[in-house]
């Protein structure tokens, strides 16, 4: 699993995108959490990490992967 703090999320709407940009990414075989109160996204598979930082990125939010 890679863990990624977004920061920005303030509604649904805003997990909703985080959710659906990772969900794109090449390597992603799950989104398994988007929670806008803890500021964290955790996906499984094996995407490259800058590929899904890009993808939040766009959403217009930010992001870093964390352990």
């Amino acid at each position: 699993m890679i863990r990624i703090m977004v920061s920005g999320m303030t509604c649904g709407h805003c997990e909703g995108a985080v959710r659906k940009a990772l969900g794109d990414v090449e390597g992603v075989t799950e989104v398994i959490e988007v929670d806008r109160e803890k500021s964290l996204a955790v996906v499984a598979g094996t995407p490259d990490a800058v590929a899904l930082i890009e993808a939040i990125r766009e959403e217009g939010f930010e992001a870093e992967v964390t352990t």
